[in-house]
């Protein structure tokens, strides 16, 4: 499934993922100043925010990119040497660009939520007959924010058409390597379809899921210093009363127990999945002999097959009921949560409505990031299941035994063998 793709997956992971802890150590120890040698310093301390549009084009930003682009090109440059590989532009140059447009839209989140402020400040001041402005002023105040929209939603659709190829060469790096080895694979059951199905939504699960990941940690890390920022206008929390940090513990908390409650609800579904997809292959697989041969797919065999297939989706539904309960009731309770936490701060009018804008803006993405686990937990138990059907693969592949669902399946097969 990996090396396919990837040149010698374990060791190339393992030093993608020390490679850019560095480089991020780096950066925050030394490279971001390091710009101001290339004419392209650091913002200066005290300085305003820019906002708008133009942060993204500030000399700090164009340093950033350019520290980025070196960062990756050396990593490709030693993959090349030490172990070239024939999908290397696409599982490493391609997956960098991939990773830089999610980090390029998280930095436009980062300018909306600035903009949030001063706007909706302006906003109020002029709600309450305190401020003065002019029809012009308004319409180019809107215009920042029409601007960083414009340009994040462009770059969302670009990254989409990337992403659609990086996905699709990925498939095809597993094809071709499985279809090589068709002879020691075609026994395996439904191996027809493991190929043809399997390898795409394999690749496409750890696309989405990975992309969410990263972008996850990097919503994480651009928008926790904000919320910490601006966690000096909230100084005490309901029931608890004030404590360092509130609306760091706050999220941290309710991420805590929104994961673990979801995965407890959904410890089941994985399992499931799985057999699903086992007895929906074997009715398939009945229906297609029974195209070209009389005496199969007859209606007592039939009749069986589809019995599993309604049995197991029976037990999906039921064990979905009480998950998506669970789920659905914490992902609306989400939608408050922001707004309980500041109901202390609201009523003791310690927040103007720029700064509540800002605050739950930041608290929702720092929450969205924590929660990965939380929202991805349906995609995570697909993978799962698609993951054990491949898995007999690469176990045939390698000299292992097959998984003990496989290594069953065969020997139901021998047992009604009348040979």
């Amino acid at each position: 499934m990996f090396v396919s793709f990837f040149p010698q997956p374990k060791l190339f992971f393992t030093s993608a993922a020390v490679w850019s802890l560095a480089a991020i150590l780096f950066w925050f120890f030394g490279g971001e100043q390091l710009g101001a040698v290339f004419g392209l310093p650091p913002a200066a301390a005290g300085a305003p925010p820019i906002i708008g549009i133009a942060i993204l084009v500030s000399k700090p930003f164009l340093w950033f990119y350019l520290y980025f682009a070196f960062c990756v090109l050396v990593f490709y440059a030693f993959w090349s040497w030490y172990s070239p590989h024939p999908w290397q532009r696409w599982s490493i140059l391609m997956t960098a660009v991939i990773l830089f447009f999610i980090y390029f839209n998280v930095q436009v989140s980062v300018a909306v939520n600035a903009w949030y402020g001063p706007f909706f400040d302006y906003v109020q001041g002029l709600m309450s007959g305190t401020g003065k402005s002019t029809n012009g002023e308004f319409y180019i105040g809107l215009a920042d924010f029409s601007w960083l929209a414009l340009v994040g939603m462009n770059v969302q659709v670009v990254n989409a058409f990337i992403v659609s190829h990086w996905i699709f060469r990925w498939r095809t790096a597993m094809n071709n390597y499985f279809v090589e080895n068709w002879g020691r694979l075609r026994h395996i059951e439904g191996a027809s379809q493991r190929i043809q199905e399997d390898t795409m939504r394999f690749s496409q699960i750890m696309e989405d899921l990975g992309s969410s990941f990263v972008q996850s940690i990097m919503t994480l890390i651009a928008f926790l210093p904000v919320m910490i920022q601006l966690q000096a206008h909230i100084t005490e929390l309901p029931i608890i009363g004030a404590i360092p940090q509130p609306l760091v513990v706050a999220a941290l908390a309710w991420c805590l127990f929104g994961t673990i409650s979801v995965m407890i609800a959904g410890l089941k579904l994985p399992g499931l999945q799985f057999r699903n997809q086992r007895v929906e292959a074997a009715y398939r697989k009945e229906l297609v002999y029974g195209e070209d041969h009389a005496d199969r797919a007859q209606p007592a065999t039939t009749a069986e097959l589809f019995s599993n297939v309604r049995h197991n989706y029976f037990r999906l539904y039921f064990h979905y009921i009480y998950f998506n309960v669970v789920r659905y009731t914490y992902l609306q309770a989400d939608n408050i949560f922001s707004l309980l936490i500041l109901g202390p701060s609201l009523v003791a009018h310690k927040i103007t409505f720029g700064a509540l804008n800002q605050i739950s803006n930041a608290f929702g993405k720092v929450t969205g990031s924590l929660q990965f686990l939380l929202t991805s937990w349906s995609t995570i138990v697909e993978l799962q299941s698609v993951h054990k059907r491949l898995r007999a693969f690469e176990a045939t592949l390698q000299g292992e035994p097959l998984p003990d669902i496989d290594q069953r399946y065969l020997a139901r097969q021998g047992a009604e063998d009348p040979a």
